[in-house]
């Protein structure tokens, strides 16, 4: 039976890959359950550093299942209790990703639409294809995209999310680049090499430093200026009582490579 989110590891390098082409990768609720487990999975792998999340055949993800969210209406309550499960768990997987120990890129080709926006606007970093196209279209059928609001608002500026949440309109990848939902934009075929390069430079860092960084960096984007800047200085203290710290800023000084010991 194929994985609906196949795992491959490349050395310290995950690649989770959503694997329903026919569905269009479609959020369904066995492929959100999916997600969970194999997150749940890579969080509690020390030796993977960087996780790259991508999609099969011809598009990264074009969101819920519409057709299984259809069939949720014919519950007895007109399907209340399945829709706030459904976008309940769907929460849950998408915060799952800022507190993954290791740093998650998206790989982005064809569309990204609604919840794989959504998953999108979720991951630490993106990386599309020239082509691509990203958006949260729900208001086009009279569904507006409240829950990929919130992380869509987290990404990008607050009149380019409003823009896309009532006009239902696409943006290019190079539009989704100027306004910091992608980080970088390349040719097709060199989407899959480009994305293992900006994951091969990460997991080139000392894991420790990243994995601490990535926690203290959603943390203080949550608190006031005072705070962020007391908590941040804390994490800074303890990372500079590291081993490895203390041997890569002596390296440094020095002009050699670190010896460290991950």
């Amino acid at each position: 039976m194929t994985d609906l989110v196949e795992l491959e590891k490349r050395g310290v390098i995950a690649h989770l890959t959503l694997n329903s082409p026919g569905s269009l990768n479609a959020l369904s609720d066995a492929m959100l359950d999916a997600l969970k487990a194999r997150f749940e999975e890579l969080g509690a792998d020390s030796s993977v550093k960087v996780v790259v999340l991508k999609g099969a055949g011809k598009v990264f993800c074009a969101g819920h299942d519409l057709k299984e969210m259809q069939r949720g209406r014919e519950a007895e309550d007109k399907g209340r209790g399945y829709f706030t499960d459904l976008f309940t768990r769907c929460a849950e997987v998408m915060q799952m990703i800022p507190t993954l120990p290791q740093p998650v890129i998206a790989e982005v080709h064809g569309i990204a639409t609604a919840a794989g926006c959504q998953l999108v606007a979720s991951c630490d970093l993106a990386v599309a294809a020239e082509g691509t196209r990203f958006g949260v279209n729900g208001v086009n059928i009279g569904l507006f995209c409240s829950t990929p609001m919130v992380a869509l608002t987290r990404a990008v500026p607050r009149k380019v999310a409003f823009e896309m949440l009532t006009t239902g309109e696409f943006i290019s990848a190079e539009r989704a680049r100027a306004v910091g939902l992608v980080n970088r934009v390349v040719p097709h075929e060199e989407l899959d090499a480009a994305t293992n390069q900006l994951a091969e430079t990460l997991a080139a860092k000392l894991g420790a430093a990243v994995k601490v960084g990535k926690r203290a960096f959603y943390e203080q984007i949550e608190m006031g200026l005072a705070e962020a800047y007391a908590h941040a200085g804390a994490v800074m203290t303890e990372n500079m009582l590291y081993r490895d710290t203390a041997e890569g800023v002596q390296a440094f000084i020095e002009k050699r490579k670190p010896d460290w010991a991950e």
